[in-house]
């Protein structure tokens, strides 16, 4: 379902804010709070607009011999809709896990190009390392090499991740169909903005190691310092950019491998292919000075907007303003799991004629070396 937001985006917006000028944690809670208060509002008004069309597609659907929901979703769903709301411990079924995963990664940019996997509660990730891992040697000889040498454990524990889903009183009397669009929808929104916002800014403390954070710097206190900047960009003329972007791509392809320990370097630096796979993160507030630069008039009098070597644009409102985060498609591990168990929330965020509860899963996310992702100094002046 097609969410048509009006207000959210702009109180998504001032949480971003208040989130990277590290605001008081009253500040935060109460742009939070506003976020969520009016998600549950829009999504609420989505649903009943679309009731009377989506119900009739919904019995096209039954009498083709097709589910709208299977039978152990309509079975939990009709529970909830009779006891009043979700019972304390519930879990939503597994078919419904499963969308919510499907959809964050189909209708967000960024957790699709980080590779967003659905994992346990604990994950081992083994490393190969491409050259030596087969080896030459006489037709007839010993065998050569060790394999045993060319690959390397990493232990990645998973951090909690509390969302709040608010159900409104009135949804419950419009059939599972509707509950489960309603929680389905709430669930991916706010887990959206948790995982973007961890997997670029998380400082590594009970949450995911960011985008924008260095592996290799002393961490204090559990929290992962910020990179310092690979450079300043400016997109003055056709030739800056195409020899700025060109520095950007070399940088990328070139890194340090960690060594069997997942926490010290090797000494050489080595080149890796990263064709095809850069990704440019950038606030939306920036990506217009960008594009006005990379913007060209034909012959035939049409515009055409592009950057040079392709990178894959996505803009995010969890990047700061004047900063720019490039990184290499499938270089990041951003891992999910856990069952979804709900329980209701008593404490704040109380709202009027809904009820709050609470969903736990689990998440990390780091990148796969130091270099993987660069961070940049934007420096675009006005045109004289």
């Amino acid at each position: 379902m097609t969410i048509k937001f009006k207000n959210f985006e702009e109180k998504k917006r001032a949480y971003a804010n208040s989130v990277i000028n590290n605001e008081s944690k009253e500040k935060q809670g109460e742009a939070f709070e506003e976020m969520m208060s009016t998600m549950v509002d829009e999504i609420r008004e989505n649903i009943l607009a679309n009731v009377n069309t989506k119900n009739a597609d919904n019995v096209i659907l039954s009498n083709r011999g097709q589910e709208v929901l299977t039978s152990e979703e309509l079975k939990f769903f009709n529970t909830v809709i009779e006891e009043g709301g979700f019972k304390e411990n519930d879990t939503l079924p597994k078919t419904t896990q499963e969308r919510v995963f499907k959809d964050l990664v189909e209708d967000h940019p960024l957790l699709s190009k980080l590779g967003l996997q659905n994992y346990g509660a604990i994950t081992e990730f083994i490393y190969g390392i491409p050259e030596g891992a087969a080896v030459w040697g006489e037709l007839f000889g010993a065998v050569q090499g060790s394999l045993n040498a060319n690959f390397r454990k990493e232990k990645i524990s998973q951090y909690k991740l509390t969302a709040f889903f608010a159900v409104s009183n009135d949804m419950l009397s419009l059939g599972p169909v509707w509950v489960e669009t309603y929680v389905r929808t709430f669930l991916v929104e706010a887990l959206k903005v948790a995982l973007e916002k961890a997997f670029i800014l998380g400082d590594g403390k009970n949450q995911p190691i960011g985008l924008n954070r260095d592996l290799l710097a002393a961490v204090n206190q559990g929290k992962y310092a910020e990179k310092t900047s690979a450079g300043t960009l400016t997109f003055k003329d056709s030739l800056t950019i195409i020899d700025e972007i060109a520095g950007v791509h070399k940088k990328l392809a070139k890194y340090k491998r960690l060594k069997k320990d997942g926490v010290t370097e090797e000494d050489d630096f080595k080149a890796r292919n990263i064709s095809g796979k850069v990704v440019m993160l950038i606030n939306p507030f920036d990506y217009y000075d960008i594009m006005a630069r990379a913007t060209t008039q034909n012959a035939a009098g049409a515009f055409i907007t592009a950057l040079p070597f392709n990178p894959t644009i996505i803009e995010s409102i969890f990047v700061p303003t004047g900063k720019v985060i490039f990184f290499i498609e499938g270089e990041y591990m951003a891992i999910t799991g856990g069952n979804f168990g709900i329980n209701k929330f008593t404490e704040t965020l109380a709202m009027e004629d809904a009820t709050l509860y609470i969903t736990k899963m689990y998440a990390n996310g780091k990148p796969t070396d130091n270099y993987a992702a660069q961070i940049y100094d934007l420096n675009i002046t006005p045109r004289a």
